[in-house]
């Protein structure tokens, strides 16, 4: 007999025994019964026909046995699956189902089991939840054990809940905060019958009381007729005791019952906790003085909004020694004036004279080089590589900025300069911020002297300025007739003409042109004005004309040129632009070869 032969014989045997079957003859391992032993020792329902097998051969006991021990097997199931339920109840009730792990195998089902019936865990279990990342079952537990001391302490350990969705905790919360309880809670307590309970907080509120009163006394609110523990204020002046801020809510509650004398003192206790915390911020801790009256209180909260220092409040710091503040004030203040720079704000007047005595020179030198940079931008001059503030042009870009009048010297300088073509009448931002500043200037000036030559000078500037319609209006009202100079009403007509021209009123342009001709012919102004307008009319024959009776006059082939130049400038059709052109070119190409570019330029836009 083989070793695995030995050993099922014994097996058969020891399961004979268990099953009352032991005078059964047959003790082999391939014997019937030692089959149906076995299945039965695994949980495995007989067949109907191996039940009669045994009734046959009268093993009525063992029949009993097997079915005894299947008894036993469900009930020991139905036992694994309660604890099953159990466990997972439990796992939800105290949020720990990060983990999915048998029962059987692990701690948590006894430490959570313990937490439910003892409502406390020890250290080392604390540990070991703490190990496995079961942090909310941890705050659950410390507040169940909360929960657990604040029932010892008011006697209502009577009562059984101990999770802190409780009613009572919430109750009990209250107590040990001394916050006054609602009219519900008490009838909470009644009805629980919490008795004790109810002792400790009738207790608790005589001495509450008691404090609300000498607080009221305190904080000058007992024109406040209530006296219960329940009102508003006693949580105000509590706060207040505590040396809690107040929220809006509060200071609203004190304004609207005229507790006038206490919002008094909160406003002192506020400006009080407001000056410590700056002397805090501001090195001034060692200060003694902590009354808001103090003028170190005025010193330090102008350094919070970020103002300057006067030279009273200087010396006041200087005499206490107090020269840390000093430092952190001129750190501050160039700190705020650096950064009002970086954000493209111009710096006042009296801000730049704090850099400058204050030795913040750099500063200076970086707001004026921003500040040019922002004007270069502002009049279309960023392309001017000098971008020193020493540059002849910063100042002169101030000036426009501040519609100052430009001196001559500036004017040559632009001009020597070619700044964005100075000299062209309607190209340039400069050039119309400078024409509007001199048509103001002389429409000043006729307005305070009356001296009509100053309207020419105005209408012409404000041309020049892209503003022919402003020019209009200035030369409209006008009576001929009462001015006697022929050479003035000559300029008036002139420019009123030039006016009509610049917005496509070729006719009325050329009234104004012959009459000033009528009024002075030895005038070359008019002569180029009525050359300008048959060139703008395609009548480029009369146009010769004209600017040759200009000429006669004195008028410069610049002049003339410069009239012709902006009649193609400005030609809206291309087809005239290109007849004008092929016929200057025609003309005169060598004088006129400035014309090309305009034909190549149509020619780009034609495709």
């Amino acid at each position: 007999m083989t070793d695995e032969d030995q050993t099922r014989v014994e097996h058969f045997a020891i399961l004979k025994s268990k099953y009352q079957a032991s005078d059964y003859e047959d003790s082999s391992p391939a014997s019937l019964l030692y089959f149906i032993l076995r299945k039965a020792d695994l949980g495995i329902q007989l067949a109907e026909i191996e039940a009669i097998w045994l009734i046959e051969r009268n093993l009525f006991e063992t029949i009993k046995a097997i079915r005894k021990q299947q008894i036993q097997r469900k009930q020991k199931n139905r036992e694994i699956r309660e604890l099953e339920s159990d466990f997972e109840h439990l796992k939800s009730k105290y949020t720990a189902t990060k983990h999915s792990i048998p029962w059987e195998s692990t701690p948590l089902y006894f430490i959570l089991r313990k937490l439910d019936y003892e409502n406390k865990l020890s250290d080392s279990e604390i540990k070991w939840l703490k190990h496995c990342g079961y942090d909310e079952t941890i705050a659950i537990a410390q507040t169940i054990k909360h929960f657990y001391t604040l029932k010892t302490k008011y006697k209502a350990t009577k009562y059984q809940d101990t999770f802190p969705d409780s009613r009572l905790y919430q109750i009990l919360k209250k107590l040990d905060a001394k916050e006054p309880l609602r009219d519900s809670d008490i009838t909470w307590l009644n009805e629980h019958e919490l008795f004790e309970t109810l002792t400790v907080i009738q207790e608790q509120e005589a001495v509450m009381e008691s404090e609300f009163a000498q607080l009221k006394d305190k904080y000058q609110a007992t024109k406040h007729p209530n006296s219960s523990v329940s009102s508003p204020l006693y949580l105000i002046l509590k706060n207040l005791e505590a040396d809690q801020p107040l929220s809006k809510s509060q200071i609203d509650w004190l304004e609207a019952h005229q507790l006038i004398e206490t919002l008094d003192i909160v406003q002192q206790l506020e400006q009080t906790r407001h000056f410590t915390e700056l002397k805090t911020k501001y090195k001034a801790s060692q200060y003694e003085d902590s009354s808001p009256s103090s003028h170190l209180y005025k010193v330090l909260k102008k350094l919070e909004s970020e103002h300057p220092l006067g030279e009273q409040d200087i010396n006041f710091l200087k005499k206490r020694q107090l020269t840390d503040i000093i430092t952190i004030a001129q750190e501050q203040y160039a700190a705020t004036l650096k950064s009002k720079i970086e954000l493209g704000d111009k710096l006042e007047e009296s801000e730049v004279d704090w850099l400058k005595n204050n030795g913040r020179e750099n500063i200076i030198a970086i707001a004026q080089a921003k500040h040019f940079a922002t004007l270069k931008s502002k009049y279309n001059v960023s392309d001017y590589k000098d971008t020193s503030p020493s540059s002849p042009l910063y100042a002169i870009l101030n000036k426009l900025k501040k519609a100052e009048r430009l001196e001559p010297k500036d004017v040559a300088w632009l001009q020597e300069n070619k700044i964005y073509e100075w000299l062209s009448l309607l190209s340039g931002k400069i050039a119309i911020a400078y024409h509007k500043i001199e048509a103001n200037f002389y429409e000043q000036e006729y307005q305070r002297t009356g001296n009509k030559w100053n309207l020419p000078n105005a209408s012409s500037h404000w041309r020049k300025a892209d503003k022919p319609r402003q020019a209009l209006k200035l030369t409209e009202n006008l009576d001929f007739d009462k001015i006697k100079e022929n050479k003035l009403k000559s300029a008036l007509l002139t420019t009123r003409g030039g006016a009509f021209r610049d917005i496509e009123e070729l006719k009325k342009a050329e009234k104004c042109a012959l009459k000033a001709i009528e009024y002075q012919p030895s005038s070359h102004h008019p002569y180029t004005l009525m050359g300008a307008i048959c060139y703008e009319r395609r009548e480029y024959g009369k146009g010769d004309y004209w600017f040759e009776e200009a000429i006669k006059r004195g008028a410069s082939p610049r002049d003339q040129d410069a009239e012709i130049k902006r009649v193609v400038k400005t030609a809206k059709d291309e087809n005239k632009r290109r007849e004008v052109v092929n016929y200057l070119l025609k003309k005169d190409p060598q004088r006129y070869a400035w014309a090309k570019s305009y034909l190549k330029k149509s020619k780009k836009k034609g495709k």
